[in-house]
């Protein structure tokens, strides 16, 4: 099966920002993910690069329009291979096969009467570089640019869109998912319910010549949707005067398209009238994604809230980022970016779960097994009931992963691999590795718990390869896989891990974050953030007080131990405190500040560090005989923990 892929082409008229790179990691997971199912992609991207605002901003930088189409259209391609996007085609408006392509399929529909030649008096807004009427107006504002549109009265070449607004309401109410989410479809129909207007496909030469030149009018360019939106024939090789490539024929009839709702009317309504006059079939999806604002505000150069995804990256790495994206927006709703929910998301799904989980297992192999994948004898160690939970919800996740992908509900999609993270976690401190290689007797149920461990995350790492594929190769060449992956071959419990292989022992995957030494993505924000220190805290460059200062002998009286965490609970009529159960070795209750931050579930089977040796206090009426180490920060709370697995009770030095 193929599968057809393209973000839009990016206006070369600012640098990228987050909603590109948004969509252009949209568009590549989804194409891994179809290789991992087997399936032929091929995945365009590409740059926009004619136009108004495109010669405004070259003659504001002083450089003609090509050099500064070049200048921006290489930050474009270089944002792809930090960001780990793969695309097989980047194509640019000023290429000259495409602009071939625009001149041919210009003439046919001219020649065939779908472009004709007319007065036209209107409101022209630069920044949409279109005519808006009346009733797109808010205000007597362009809604998008809060700027008045300019009256203009000129002769223009138009497209007969008003032609095919019939054929295009039948096709998308007999295509339910032509248009997703179906919001936006609806959103489609409502503007459909109105008479469709003919499209102005031309500008004079008098006012812009940055453009492709009309074929048959030279005194006119082409208007800059008509050229871009022919980019996604263009780049399969298409030509409307003779027959179509053989990768045209192989991919245009799957193509889907991933957008912003900016761009909705365009995609949905010029390119799918254009299609049918020029006798090609219209597309196969259009996927339609929400507006990234910045701590809940549109981004804007103007205000300077634009987040840089390559600063993300170098501070962050890719994988955390291509996470954080997918996981945090729903597909087609907005979603708000910010640091302190970048960097909780990064400490506790990353570092805390899977990390952790990862660093865990990997420890225990070592110590437990010899470093190598146990080998399971007949007799020993019989399944239980926990295992076979493991097993079914490790199984459960591979396809409730797929379904979700298909529905470009890629938040769900992740959630279904956290929660067997998180599963996996607990049956860690349900069955108690430590405890069992205590007693030869237990040999085979030590080394049966571990087997299951190092397949669950086999599992894991299989649909990690979509989304984060240098933390799913790394986790496969732990595991001593290799070669390419396949969700049909290899998305079943057993059979791949090879008993008695060597298991490598590698470095954390997501080691926690320190946030003091954040640096801010955003534009205009070069210095590291400045974290503000508690109270109580002495900065190691600043003066100090000695009445500050403790002795040696004074912090070896606090007994720090490190205690697993085997149940907790809320506290009632409390919203901040948390009744937690732990093991350090002997079991105690602590009670914890941390209910505004962690649910229970988060809490157990976790790792934290605790002062063992605190004089015992009653909080709500609970005898808390030690205190949770955490650190708070950016209005998020961390609680301290160790990198790998460790015997609770451990003593920190």
């Amino acid at each position: 099966m193929n599968t057809y892929v393209t973000t839009p082409i990016f206006y070369v008229n600012a640098e990228p920002h987050l909603g590109h790179a948004y969509t252009t990691i949209v568009a590549d997971a989804y194409g891994r993910y179809q290789r991992l199912k087997g399936n032929t992609v091929r995945f365009q991207t590409g740059t926009d690069e004619h136009g108004d605002k495109i010669a405004t901003a070259a003659e504001a930088a002083g450089i003609t329009p090509q050099a500064y189409a070049d200048r921006v259209s290489a930050m474009f391609r270089a944002v792809c291979p930090p960001l780990q996007v793969e695309y097989d085609n980047f194509i640019r408006t000023t290429d000259a096969a495409h602009q071939r392509v625009v001149q041919a399929v210009l003439q046919k529909l001219y020649e065939q009467g779908d472009i004709v030649l007319s007065d036209y008096s209107g409101l022209y807004c630069q920044g949409c570089e279109r005519f808006l009427t009346e009733k797109e107006l808010q205000g007597g504002l362009c809604p998008d640019h809060l700027k008045p549109p300019v009256a203009i009265t000129e002769q223009n070449y138009f497209f007969k869109m008003s032609r095919y607004q019939g054929w295009l309401i039948e096709h998308i109410k007999a295509n339910p998912d032509f248009i997703t989410p179906e919001r936006y479809r609806n959103e489609v129909l409502s503007f459909l319910s109105e008479p469709l207007e003919d499209l102005c496909i031309s500008r004079p030469t008098s006012r812009l010549t940055w453009g492709i030149p009309l074929p048959f009018d030279k005194n006119f360019v082409t208007y800059v949707w008509f050229d871009a939106l022919l980019n996604y024939l263009s780049g399969l090789g298409y030509f409307p005067e003779g027959e179509m490539s053989a990768e045209c024929s192989h991919y245009w009839p799957v193509a889907e398209h991933v957008v912003a709702k900016d761009i909705l009317k365009p995609h949905a309504i010029y390119w799918t009238t254009m299609l049918k006059a020029m006798g090609v079939a219209p597309y196969r999806k259009l996927h339609v994604h929400g507006y990234w604002n910045v701590n809940d505000t549109k981004m804007s150069k103007s205000i300077g809230n634009v987040v840089r995804p390559m600063d993300l990256v170098e501070k962050y790495g890719s994988d955390s980022v291509r996470y954080f994206l997918l996981r945090e927006m729903s597909f087609g709703l907005d979603s708000s970016f910010s640091l302190a929910a970048f960097e909780a998301r990064y400490n506790s799904d990353l570092a805390n779960d899977l990390g952790n989980l990862f660093s865990r297992t990997m420890a225990m192999v070592q110590k437990f097994a010899g470093g190598k994948v146990p080998l399971l004898v007949d007799g020993e160690g019989e399944s239980t009931e926990l295992d076979r939970q493991l097993i079914a919800a490790a199984h459960e996740m591979v396809q409730e992963f797929c379904r979700q992908m298909e529905e470009f509900h890629f938040h769900r999609a992740l959630q279904a691999v956290w929660e067997v993270v998180s599963l996996s976690n607990k049956y860690i401190v349900s069955n108690a590795p430590w405890e069992l290689a205590k007693d030869p007797a237990k040999r085979g149920r030590l080394h049966l718990v571990i087997y299951n461990l190092l397949e669950t995350l086999r599992l894991i790492a299989l649909p990690l390869n979509v989304v984060m594929p240098t933390t799913a190769l790394a986790m496969q060449v732990a595991l001593g896989i290799s070669g390419r992956q396949n969700l049909a071959a290899h998305g079943k419990w057993g059979g791949i891990l090879q008993e008695g292989a060597v298991i490598s022992l590698s470095t954390p995957l997501f080691p926690r974050f320190d946030q003091a030494d954040a640096v801010s993505p955003v534009a205009g924000q070069t210095k590291p953030q400045q974290v503000k220190a508690p109270k109580n805290a002495v900065s190691s460059s600043a003066k100090t007080d000695e009445d500050t200062l403790i002795t040696f002998d004074e912090f070896k009286r606090i007994d720090l131990r490190v205690a697993t965490v085997v149940a907790a609970e809320k506290v009632a009529k409390s919203d901040r405190l948390l009744k937690l159960t732990v093991e350090a070795p002997e079991r105690r209750t602590v009670v914890a500040g941390i209910a505004e931050y962690y649910q229970p579930e988060e809490m157990v089977g976790r790792q934290v560090i605790i002062v063992a040796n605190l004089k015992p206090t009653k909080l709500m009426g609970i005898e808390s005989q030690g205190m949770v180490l955490a650190a708070k920060s950016g209005g998020q709370l961390f609680v301290s923990t160790v990198s790998g697995e460790v015997d609770a009770g451990s003593k920190v030095a």
